[in-house]
C-alpha cells in the first residue's frame, strides 16, 4: 500500500524550473556572504586563535560555546568540531545557564558566544557571569555596536549580508557565515596544535572515520604467525609450511628476516608440474614484492593491492624500517575490519 501510495506521488511530480531556480539563488547568496566574511576577517580571527590555543596549554581549560535560536544549533555543531578535533569544548544553553549550568563554567574556560544581532536578552547573564569572573569572552556577531561585542574581549565580525530567504529574515546567510567562521577556527587551531592522523583517530575510534585510519600494524599479521622458509627448501616441505599458516602465500627470508621472495597460490598453479614437489622455493618464487610499512594507513594498502596495474593483489609484505619482514596484510582483512 505504502508503495502504490510513492508510486502515484512521484508520478504527479515534475521538475519546476522555478525551484531549480530558486535553489541556485539561494546558493549564490550564500557564496557572496562567505566570500564577504573572508574579505573581513582580520587581526581579532588571529587574537582569537592565539587566546584559545594560549588557554589549552597553560590552563588547561575548556572552550566553552553558547548561543540561542539557530545560533544555537550552530554553536552546539562549532563545539563538537572543536572537541572531535582536539580542542576540549561544549555547549553550554545560555538559557540553563541563567538556572545552574553556569557552574559548568570555570576560571580557566574560555567563552565564545553566538548571536547575530549581539542583543538576544537570554545571554545576559552568561556575559555578566563572564565579565564578573574574570572570563574570556569572544563574540561572534554582525553588530559590533551591540550589548555582546562590547562587553567581549574579541569579536570575530561577522558582514551584514542579505539573508537568502525571500522575505530576507530567515537566518540562511548569517548562520552560514557562522559556520564556516567556526570551522575556520577550529582547523586554524588545529595547525597550530600540530594535530597528527593518529591523534584525530583518538578522538574518533569508532566509524566510518576511525576506519579510515586503522594503521597497517593494527591488521597485519605479525611476523611469527607467517608461513616462512629458507632458500634451497624443497617444495613438499614447503607446501606443508605454507598450508599450515593458511594465508595464501609463502615467504622466503634469510636468517635474519631478509625477505628473498614470495609464492603465492597463483604460482602454484602456474608451476604445476609432475616435478613440483622435488624443486626447491627458489626456482618459484618471485623476487622484489611489492610491500608497505607497519606505520602506513591500511586504506593505502587497500590502494596498493586493488590499482596495481595489470595486477590484482590479495596481500602485501610488511617490511620495517630496517627492510626487515614484519608482517603481511591482507585484502580480506582489510575489507573485514571496514578499510575500503
Amino acid at each position: 500500500m505504502n508503495a502504490l501510495k510513492s508510486a502515484d506521488l512521484e508520478a504527479g511530480l515534475t521538475a519546476d524550473p522555478r525551484d531549480i531556480e530558486r535553489a541556485r539563488a539561494v546558493l549564490k547568496t550564500e557564496c557572496e556572504g562567505l566570500q564577504a566574511l573572508s574579505d573581513a576577517l582580520d587581526g581579532s580571527f588571529s587574537r582569537a586563535v592565539q587566546a584559545v590555543s594560549a588557554m589549552k596549554d597553560t590552563r588547561h581549560g575548556r572552550l566553552i560555546v553558547a548561543g540561542i535560536g539557530k545560533s544555537g544549533h550552530i554553536a552546539r555543531k562549532l563545539a563538537a568540531t572543536l572537541a572531535s578535533t582536539g580542542t576540549p569544548s561544549y555547549f553550554v544553553h545560555p538559557g540553563e545557564a541563567s538556572h545552574g549550568d553556569l557552574g559548568m563554567v570555570t576560571k580557566d574556560d574560555m567563552v565564545l558566544m553566538l548571536s547575530n544581532s549581539g542583543e538576544n536578552a537570554e545571554l545576559s547573564d552568561l556575559i555578566h557571569y563572564t565579565r564578573r569572573a574574570g572570563i574570556t569572552l569572544i563574540a561572534m556577531t554582525s553588530n559590533p555596536e551591540s550589548t555582546l561585542a562590547k562587553h567581549s574581549d574579541i569579536v570575530l565580525l561577522v558582514p551584514k549580508m542579505p539573508e537568502a530567504c525571500p522575505n530576507g529574515l530567515a537566518p540562511t546567510t548569517s548562520t552560514t557565515m557562522m559556520l564556516a567562521l567556526g570551522d575556520a577556527l577550529a582547523v586554524a587551531l588545529v595547525d597550530r596544535m600540530g594535530l597528527t592522523a593518529e591523534q584525530f583517530k583518538m578522538f574518533h575510534p569508532g566509524g566510518k572515520l576511525g576506519r579510515k585510519l586503522v594503521r597497517v600494524s593494527e591488521v597485519m599479521h605479525p611476523l611469527e604467525s607467517l608461513p616462512c622458509v629458507p632458500p634451497g627448501t624443497t617444495m613438499d616441505k614447503a607446501l606443508l609450511e605454507m598450508t599450515e599458516k593458511n594465508l595464501g602465500c609463502l615467504l622466503i627470508t634469510d636468517d635474519q628476516n631478509a625477505l628473498l621472495g614470495i609464492i603465492t597460490d597463483g604460482d602454484l598453479k602456474r608451476h604445476m608440474a609432475p616435478d613440483l614437489l622435488t624443486r626447491t622455493v627458489d626456482a618459484l618464487m618471485t623476487g622484489g614484492p611489492k610491500s608497505i610499512a607497519p606505520d602506513a594507513l591500511a586504506a593505502e594498502a587497500v590502494n596498493i593491492m586493488t590499482r596495481t596495474p595489470g595486477r590484482y593483489l590479495t596481500s602485501l609484505v610488511v617490511l620495517d624500517a630496517d627492510e626487515k619482514l614484519a608482517g603481511l596484510i591482507r585484502l580480506q582483512d582489510c575489507l573485514s575490519a571496514g578499510v575500503a
